[in-house]
């Protein structure tokens, strides 16, 4: 069983695809699909995987699903499970076929939820004992908690793709990410010893190492000035604008460029960073807010972003 995260990491990370996602112009009083998708009960059913929630075993094979967390919606279609996706969360915008409604994945509510008939539903966080509530009616729960490694990532896939009845899809996706993130990794320069700092907002917090977010800097060779922070331990520390400066990143990643509108230009502004060499050699990546949040199989694209700023800045550009 994989442990729980920490109610902190929890919120943290639900506030800040919170921010990122409210920049895409969607609507979330979209009504959930109606029509059930044909599918057979399929062989290997029942089922029993191993979640959050402790062990889940899955009667038949699911035809109506409702994610109410993005990467896990972003996962199920991935894997071949978009047939059988009846209704995702407010924040679920990827894929774009994906039926979102106004059902909270943040503040999970469970007679919305079993209003819309689910068989199946898969959420990353309990903060309302919505698990509880669900399982009382019987509806199968998955709770898939925010991944602090890339091997969690990989487990949560695997463990979507068994209780979907789509385990041949998972395992594709699972070993083309780590096709594409250990390749990239084994060409990746490591000998020029960068470091960098990860901005998750405007706070500025920021994540350590220990992190899935650090985990794939961290296969680039990347030193994480965060990890000195007085209160890294939980991973995702507040840090300050004069620990920044006086760390002096070789490289700045910005994950608040849609919810906060962040670029090199408004780094410059904030006192005491003009000066910084990231800023100064034009080394300041803007990255995609929701797909650095989110550990499903777009990480592949941000490693992809990771390799090519590393090779931009050894090659010293």
């Amino acid at each position: 069983m994989r442990p729980l995260r920490s109610a902190f990491a929890g919120v943290l990370l639900g506030v800040l695809a919170l921010a990122g996602c409210g920049q895409t112009g969607t609507t979330g009083g979209q009504t959930a699909a109606s029509a059930t998708p044909a599918a057979s009960p399929g062989a290997g059913f029942p089922v029993t995987v191993q979640a959050g929630n402790g062990t889940v075993t899955i009667a038949e094979r699911p035809r109506r699903i409702v994610s109410l967390n993005p990467t896990a919606t972003e996962n199920l279609f991935a894997i071949g499970a978009g047939p059988q996706v009846i209704a995702v969360d407010d924040l679920s915008n990827h894929p774009k076929e994906a039926p979102k409604t106004a059902l909270s994945g943040f503040k999970p509510n469970a007679e919305a939820i079993i209003a819309q008939k689910p068989d199946l539903v898969v959420l990353s966080n309990d903060l309302g004992g919505v698990v509880a509530a669900l399982q009382k009616v019987k509806v199968p729960v998955l709770l898939e908690p925010a991944a602090t490694k890339l091997a969690e990532s990989y487990d949560q896939i695997t463990d979507l793709g068994a209780a979907t009845g789509n385990a041949s899809g998972a395992a594709k996706v699972v070993a083309g990410m780590k096709e594409k993130i250990e390749g990239l990794a084994a060409a990746a320069p490591k000998d020029h010893k960068l470091t960098y700092y990860h901005e998750l907002d405007v706070t500025p917090y920021s994540a350590t190492s220990g992190t899935f977010i650090g985990e794939i800097y961290g296969l680039f060779g990347l030193r994480n000035i965060a990890d000195e922070a007085p209160d890294a331990a939980g991973g995702y520390p507040k840090l300050s604008a004069e620990f920044v400066a006086k760390a002096d990143p070789d490289l700045i990643f910005l994950a608040d460029v849609k919810c906060c509108g962040q670029s090199k230009k408004t780094l410059a502004e904030r006192p005491g960073w003009s000066g910084l060499s990231a800023i100064k050699n034009d080394r300041v990546v803007q990255l995609d807010d929701d797909i650095v949040s989110r550990w499903g199989p777009r990480a592949a694209e941000f490693a992809q972003v990771v390799a090519d700023a590393v090779a931009k800045a050894a090659a010293g550009g």
